[in-house]
């Protein structure tokens, strides 16, 4: 993807509408300058799809990456879920770079010496139009924004935002380590990341704690695909998708996947940073020790090692929202902390919000009002979709399993355990089986702390 130039002076959109012509002063064109109706600081799926919505709505876009080409700087676990890409792009998957549609999903609970495994595999997943697929990053995100290119978005990579350009308290642009310096737009949308330095610069939120970010690492693992699909028996461009929980996040609070691509598998680890620091522990160990696990190695077995990545993911929820807007500017993505730990959702919730904050922009230029109390239109959208709904309703699972380390502890082994005894056939009657499992339960974990865990837990989801 070449990358491109902007000369001095260049007027991204259309002539000025009338609603433009009496916009506030501090977001009318100005003369020599470079300018656009919106600019997106980051390509990855929550600025690209904010970047296709407003494009195709007839604004000026243009789109600003610090990588070489969208998706290679960007890691996530591989899940892209069919329904809030086909808001963006209808009949997506006719024409992307996806790698497998997933037919089963489930969870995995890790002991030292085995799994007990949760799926479901459908037959409604295996035809149009899907429900997900599985995909690799640098392929998908460079097809993705160029889709945003055909709707006419300018995209300019190797470009690093160095600050956000602000007036009597309003956003008006950005000034880049380019060339230009400065670019001038009514609505700027922040696309740039867990990390948003920008975001931080302009007091929309403090330093992230520890404790509600998460580091993960992850693999892709190379294997010919007749292997893939004989070892988790699948077949054409079928897929699966594991999420694993247990022994393997060695006490800390943390999640495992895994994931099957065409000839490839991706696989990776995940706690939070306070959990790593506490434990010493190394992502990397986490990652080769879950990589020789009894459930895990067989199926990774003569693969080799095509790459290694590392991501931050913010994990804090609705308690740890920055501000998602001011005056000419909207925070989308990673960027606005909108990932939901419980259900492993992120990169719908990227789509959605770039999707919601380009309606706000569009909405913003149909008034010529780019004001703080424009922008909070983002913030209704927001409260009517299920973004916020979901991050509000599960905002309290996160502190309660930072309190409760038994739960991936204690009760993935326990569960284990009774599974072993119970489909162990050796004679025993039923009924000494059953009060040795009892027993098992008993010296384990008490049954008050059982029933006080589950009542927590009920009380945490409601």
């Amino acid at each position: 993807m070449a990358t491109q130039t902007l000369p001095a002076g260049t007027q991204g959109a259309p002539a000025q509408t009338a609603a433009q012509d009496k916009a506030p002063a501090a977001s009318r064109r100005e003369p020599g300058k470079t300018r656009f109706d919106v600019i997106v600081v980051g390509a990855g799926p929550a600025g690209v799809s904010a970047a296709i919505t407003a494009a195709k709505a007839g604004l000026s876009v243009l789109i600003l990456e610090r990588g070489d080409y969208p998706g290679s700087k960007n890691v996530m676990g591989g899940v892209l879920y069919r329904q809030p890409t086909d808001v963006i792009l209808p009949g997506f998957w006719r024409e992307a770079p996806l790698e497998r549609h997933l037919v089963e999903q489930g969870y995995w609970l890790m002991s030292e010496r085995g799994a007990t495994k949760f799926s479901y595999r459908g037959e409604d997943w295996d035809a149009e139009p899907y429900n997900a697929f599985t995909v690799l990053r640098a392929r998908f995100d460079r097809w993705y924004a160029q889709q945003a290119e055909k709707a006419g978005a300018i995209l300019v990579p190797e470009t690093t935002v160095d600050e956000v350009l602000v007036r009597d308290g309003q956003a008006v642009g950005v000034r880049v380590g380019r060339d230009q310096g400065e670019i001038y737009a009514n609505v700027v949308i922040l696309a740039d990341g867990v990390n948003s330095l920008l975001a931080k610069s302009l007091g929309l939120h403090q330093e992230w704690e520890p404790h509600t970010i998460a580091l993960a690492v992850k693999e892709i693992i190379a294997l010919p695909r007749e292997k893939i699909e004989s070892r988790f028996q699948i077949e054409g461009d079928q897929g699966v998708a594991y999420e694993l929980l247990g022994s393997i996040s060695k006490g800390m609070v943390g999640i495992g996947f895994l994931y099957t691509n065409k000839d490839t598998i991706s696989i990776g680890m995940g706690c939070m940073l306070s959990d790593f620091a506490r434990t010493g522990i190394k992502p990397y160990e986490l990652l080769d020790q879950l990589k020789q696990h009894p459930a895990i190695k067989p199926v990774l077995a003569g693969g080799e090692t095509r790459e290694y990545m590392a991501h931050l993911i913010p994990e804090g929820g609705y308690n740890s929202l920055p501000k998602l807007y001011m005056g000419g500017l909207l925070v989308v993505g990673d960027a606005a902390q909108f990932v939901n730990a419980l259900t492993r959702e992120g990169s719908n919730m990227a789509m959605i919000s770039g999707h919601l904050a380009a309606m706000t922009a569009i909405r913003a230029h149909q008034r010529g009002d780019f004001s703080a109390a424009s922008m909070a239109y983002y913030r209704d959208l927001l409260e009517n979709s299920f973004i916020l709904q979901d991050l509000r309703r599960f905002r309290k699972i996160m502190p309660f399993v930072e309190s409760r380390h038994e739960l991936i502890t204690v009760y993935p082994e326990l569960l284990a355990e009774l599974l072993q005894d119970f489909y162990t056939v050796d004679s025993v009657p039923k009924t000494q089986l059953f009060r040795r499992m009892m027993r098992k339960i008993r010296a384990r974990r008490r049954w008050t702390s059982v029933l006080g865990d589950l009542w927590k837990g009920l009380r945490a989801l409601s």
